[in-house]
């Protein structure tokens, strides 16, 4: 997201560092939850797997991406192209929360993370209360406009700066966990 929390990916640069940071991020998860929108831009990377741009970094990320588990929450598509993606069965809230009871306890062994990669899945898992830990990227960009990360949240929600994490670009990415009150 820019600095003053808009989430467009055109307004920033992700650079070697970054697609490396969560190409890491990604090779250690276990599913990636996905709106329409958002999934329509990921497909891509595919495209890069078939046509490498010779960039390592970016490469690598593209055939992460193209691997990992991915399922897309959607009223208007009736199918998936990607080998790797499947269309929700289920309302978000059960469908996390069944991805949750299935993988071993956060931070054990083998332990697969469930990554958020769409604003309106995250501001719906926001209000359900289902969201372990915040990652936030803040790139060094004033955007001006665009979509706020979040937008229509209407309850106070307190977190915890736990880690940071700086690139060589300028970019943060700031790690919360919800506060305990």
């Amino acid at each position: 997201m820019t600095l003053d929390g808009f989430c467009d990916h055109t307004a920033i640069i992700a650079d070697e560092e970054i697609h490396q940071h969560y190409n890491e991020l990604l090779s250690s998860a276990g599913t990636i939850l996905y709106g329409r929108i958002t999934y329509q831009l990921m497909e891509y990377w595919p495209t890069v797997v078939k046509n490498p741009t010779g960039i390592k970094a970016t490469d690598e990320f593209a055939v992460t991406m193209d691997n990992i588990p991915k399922i897309v929450f959607s009223n208007t598509l009736k199918n998936v192209e990607w080998k790797t993606a499947k269309l929700a069965k289920k309302d978000i809230e059960e469908e996390v929360l069944e991805l949750k009871q299935s993988r071993p306890a956060s931070g054990g062994s083998g332990s697969k993370d469930i990554l958020v990669g769409s604003r309106s899945l995250i501001i719906q898992l926001m209000k359900l209360n289902l969201i372990d830990e915040y990652q936030l990227c803040v790139h060094p960009v004033v955007a001006g406009s665009g979509l706020p990360l979040f937008e229509n949240i209407t309850d106070r929600t307190i977190l915890k700066l736990i880690k940071t994490k700086t690139f060589s670009g300028g970019a943060v990415t700031l790690y919360y966990e919800q506060a305990k009150i």
